[in-house]
């Protein structure tokens, strides 16, 4: 079995959903994670084209989807989600939700 295979099931509150957004979106865009709040905008702030977003919601849901099995972000959803907050707060719905 991997060490990087979470063997803890915990419940993720919004600080640990938010650091670990940050992490996310510090790997995928290359930005310093002091630099990420959750007022950051994608595009204005963060400077994530369309791709860097899609590899950004991938590699979400492949961590998430080692905690919460079935994670999944809806495509339909996500034009919707324009800062760091706004992710944190549909994340959070979503596990409320399994």
């Amino acid at each position: 079995m991997p060490a990087e295979t979470h063997t803890q099931r915990v419940p993720l509150d919004r600080v640990a959903v938010s650091s670990l957004l940050r992490e996310q979106i510090g790997d995928v865009l290359g930005v310093e994670i002091s630099a990420i709040d959750e007022s950051s905008r994608f595009a204005d702030d963060l400077g994530a084209d369309s791709l860097a977003l899609m590899t950004l919601v991938e590699s979400i849901e492949d961590e998430l989807g080692e905690r919460s099995v079935g994670f999944h972000l809806d495509d339909e959803d996500l034009s919707d989600l324009e800062t760091v907050g706004d992710v944190v707060d549909y994340v959070l719905s979503r596990l409320a939700a399994h």
